[in-house]
């Protein structure tokens, strides 16, 4: 029950830490007890980290991982097609199987790829047992995760059965956890907005909630008093800085989604605006179907587009929105995000004798410029190695995959759609 990872540069994200050129972490019973230069932990399983960068976990709060098994298919959509493809046309031909399936490979290339903790906002919508194969999925992958359960795209439909039903099954302890994925006040109205967030409040959820737009919505909600530090913000293209205060000043998040925003459309990413109103801004990866599904890519493209604009932005920041930033958006700061003792051990180890980020002279400036899944060597989830020399342990990816793809081709056929990128969905009205 006792690990030691030693000999690797340590990127601890805890400012009373700092980083250590060559350092040590000690893991007992899933925690982190000790991290210093060099530790006796005599009789300890050894993890040897020479040439290796040791930091947390990275934490996606925001990605819709049933549509895995359509990687790569949306990569020229709008976000208008993307609705009308994903929502309007393949959606409806999904059972819980495609579910599972999607969920459980999406959740194993994000821990693949170094992302220990994933939120996974949910909105297939279609019923009890489509929402159990996805916790099932969750609680299958090795890894530790938040089921956000939301409503269908853009639908009235009440959710709050679903909520309690269950919010009985996922307490706050475990490795899967529970949010409430909100519609907002554009699709339900400003009451039934207010009455979910009561429930949550009654029912001790975090809330997610999709918004952006010039029309004033935070201000909406600000208005009606039901801005809270439990939820979390999605995108947010469009809103003004004072709406970005008032987030702040509520202690609210916000989850920036570098690529889905610049590629569909959104407008800029609100992440140097964010820092500005006083927001610490976090990252999320949303769609596979149109963007890579890894945090190392998130963070440079949100590097890029900020630097871009005003320079700003330093390399360090994008570490911390990707870790300890969206460890505290998920309520989690007090068990994941940094190397500090007391915390359960999510950590990974980054190769730095890699050719494409060799040599490696500063190590957070090569992660966030050159860093890619390939680098991620070891990961650990409260203390369990979940993956050892590049590959995950005892997970038999081959079934899996089969799956994946037996699933993919079957709702494909029975949507009626092509696989070979020529199809180009057509939103209602469009001709």
């Amino acid at each position: 029950m006792r690990t030691l990872i030693t000999g690797g540069t340590v990127l601890t994200v805890d400012p009373a830490l700092g980083d250590l050129a060559r350092g040590d972490v000690l893991v007992e019973h899933g925690k982190i007890v000790a991290v210093a230069e060099r530790i006796d932990a005599t009789g300890a399983q050894v993890i040897d980290a020479t040439d290796r960068i040791v930091m947390p976990g990275f934490v996606d709060n925001h990605r819709h991982t049933w549509q895995t098994a359509f990687r790569g298919l949306g990569a020229d959509w709008t976000f208008a097609q993307w609705a009308h493809a994903m929502h309007g046309t393949v959606k409806p031909h999904y059972t819980p199987e495609d579910v599972h399936a999607a969920t459980l490979l999406g959740r194993l290339e994000a821990l693949h790829s170094g992302i220990t903790t994933m939120l996974d906002w949910y909105h297939v919508a279609q019923g009890p047992e489509h929402e159990d194969a996805a916790v099932t999925a969750l609680r299958q992958a090795p890894a530790r995760s938040v089921f956000c359960l939301g409503a269908g795209w853009a639908t009235p439909a009440p959710v709050e059965t679903d909520i309690r039903r269950l919010r009985a099954q996922l307490d706050d302890t475990g490795p899967v956890t529970m949010a409430w994925g909100l519609r907002g006040a554009d699709d339900t109205g400003i009451d039934t907005l207010a009455r979910e967030l009561r429930t949550a409040d009654e029912l001790g959820l975090r809330t997610s909630l999709h918004t952006g737009g010039d029309h004033r919505p935070v201000a909406t909600l600000h208005h009606h008093g039901l801005l809270r530090d439990t939820t979390t913000f999605v995108h947010g293209n469009g809103i003004g800085d004072d709406e970005l205060r008032m987030l702040a000043d509520a202690g609210s998040s916000l989850s920036v989604s570098p690529d889905v925003e610049l590629k569909m459309g959104f407008g800029a990413p609100l992440t140097g605006r964010a820092l500005a109103a006083g927001l610490r801004p976090t990252l999320s990866v949303d769609v596979v179907p149109s963007v890579g599904g890894d945090m190392f890519s998130t963070m440079r493209t949100a590097f890029s587009a900020q630097r871009g604009l005003d320079g700003g932005l330093r390399a360090r920041d994008l570490i911390h929105f990707a870790t300890i930033d969206a460890a505290h958006s998920l309520g989690l700061q007090a068990r994941t995000g940094s190397i500090t003792p007391g915390k359960d051990a999510d950590l990974i180890l980054l190769r730095t004798d890699d050719l494409t980020v060799f040599p490696v002279t500063d190590p957070v400036g090569s992660i966030v410029t050159a860093g890619h899944p390939g680098l991620v060597d070891t990961v650990l989830v409260a203390g369990r190695i979940v993956k050892r020399d590049g590959t995950l342990v005892d997970v038999d990816l081959a079934p899996l995959r089969e799956r994946l793809l037996e699933s993919r081709d079957r709702i494909a056929a029975a949507a009626g759609i092509p696989l070979d990128g020529t199809w180009d969905p057509k939103p209602a009205g469009q001709a």
